[in-house]
């Protein structure tokens, strides 16, 4: 029983490191204009895809070499700084329909950037033979509750900040992603 909890409390602490990115993107896309139904539906989403990415890195863990892991994150990086530029840039742009927002494929790739890391940890939790339905679980959960809170502080800032906001969520989205890639210099 002892080793049960303590696997419970090492995945949750994985978890919610993991969701850490999925707390500072939903940060910077809160600053976009969001109802609450639609704050719910891209926590969902993010959820969903934090128990799909790292089930397909559990299933492909001994298949793949440990440098997918440093690849993931180059990617996931990369998004987010296409993400980041693109609100800076249509921020400043007077009526213009942004060319990714949090729907729809725009919402796709959101979510799929900050799973990215998610799908890294499976493979190691894969090697390791970790117990797959409490990994899903627990990382789905807590991807999900730090989504809707990034993305609610977001919607809050943002009613400070007036038009400005799209700015700074896209500094943040960003920063975030440069900082993912400064781990690669």
């Amino acid at each position: 029983m002892t080793e049960f909890v303590g696997e419970i409390i090492t995945l949750t602490i994985m978890a919610a490191a993991l969701g850490m990115d999925a707390f500072s993107v939903g940060l910077g896309m809160g600053m976009y204009k969001l109802r609450l139904r639609k704050i719910f539906e891209i926590g969902l989403v993010i959820g969903l895809f934090h128990v799909i990415m790292p089930l397909a890195g559990i299933l492909a863990g001994k298949l793949l070499s440990e440098n997918f892991g440093a690849l993931a994150s180059w990617i996931g990086g990369l998004l987010l700084i296409l993400l980041g530029a693109q609100m800076i840039w249509s921020s400043f742009q007077k009526e213009a329909v942004s060319a990714i927002t949090p729907a729809g494929a725009g919402l796709l790739i959101f979510a799929f950037s900050v799973s990215l890391d998610s799908f890294s940890v499976g493979l190691t939790l894969g090697i390791y033979g970790a117990k797959t339905i409490l990994v899903l679980l627990i990382f789905g959960i807590l991807a999900t509750v730090q989504t809707w809170a990034g993305l609610l502080l977001g919607k809050k800032v943002r009613g400070w900040i007036g038009i400005y906001s799209e700015a700074l969520g896209g500094s943040i989205l960003l920063a975030f992603g440069i900082k993912l890639l400064s781990t690669f210099w």
